[in-house]
């Protein structure tokens, strides 16, 4: 699985999961987050066993997942499961708890929000829903300045893979002021400008939005550019740093060995 060297259509060779993880590895990381589908083609626990506990796997004491739409599904890879048993097997407490599979913890000045986006697996992520409830509690509890939330299925995305399924959530987190958004789904890497849940461009108090979805699975390409989308790259495997600061945050696309691509910046907590 970590040697195969396929192509995807863009001529790119696919299966770059070690080669990513490397980037990683004894780097004195507070934390990795790995935003959804992290094993395919489904979140088998033989699976992660066999190939994720390979590369990503070496960063497992550190690592606070959340699930992506391949951990749920029960067809089409090795030893799958249904309601993702593969996945919260693997991760254990770090995944949160089993059947939710949503948290939140602190990093330093930061607050960090772990959420599902397979919402018809979790009773919904509507206003009515148990997530709902538990995110909205969550944010009147929160004291610190800044506030990191993600999840695998962006809201915003060029990629043709964005949903409006988790819109109520989007709504809870711009209502308490977070800052940022981390996303996954899409095979490509893209930067937002800090827009509201309604894809209004707002420097204010809007949120910024990165899809990450290139940890070493085929890229994707672009449907259409969407709003506010300031950054795009659908060829580049490689990682996002952050460094959290006490009051900002600083982002850099770090590629791996023999790519150029990156993106950076930094930016004010709201």
């Amino acid at each position: 699985f970590l040697t195969r060297r396929s192509s995807d259509l863009n001529g790119n060779s696919v299966c770059r999961q070690k080669a990513t993880s490397a980037l990683l590895i004894n780097k004195g990381l507070a934390a990795v987050l790995p935003l959804g589908d992290n094993q395919y083609e489904c979140g088998g626990y033989q699976a992660y066993l066999g190939s994720y506990a390979l590369s990503w796997g070496k960063l497992l004491p550190i690592s606070h997942p959340v699930t992506g739409n391949h951990e749920y599904l029960t067809s089409g890879g090795t030893n799958c499961t249904s309601n993702a048993a593969g996945y919260f097997q693997y991760y254990g407490s770090a995944a949160g708890p089993a059947g939710k599979g949503y948290y939140s913890y602190n990093i330093g000045a930061w607050h960090l929000i772990a959420l599902n986006s397979q919402c018809g697996n979790i009773g919904g992520c509507g206003s009515s829903s148990p997530q709902y409830a538990w995110l909205k509690r969550d944010l009147a509890a929160n004291t610190t300045k800044c506030t990191l939330a993600y999840w695998h299925i962006p809201l915003f995305s060029s990629g043709g893979r964005a949903s409006a399924i988790t819109t109520p959530l989007w709504t809870l987190l711009y209502n308490a002021n977070a800052d940022v958004i981390l996303n996954g789904h899409d095979h490509i890497y893209e930067r937002f400008a800090p827009q509201n849940p309604a894809g209004v461009a707002d420097p204010l108090r809007g949120i910024r939005e990165f899809i990450v979805g290139t940890g070493g699975s085929n890229h994707s390409g672009i449907a259409m550019a969407a709003a506010n989308s300031q950054v795009i790259n659908t060829s580049t495997f490689g990682v996002l740093k952050l460094t959290l600061h006490a009051t900002s945050y600083s982002w850099q696309f770090v590629p791996i060995s023999g790519s150029s691509f990156t993106d950076s910046g930094t930016s004010v907590c709201h």
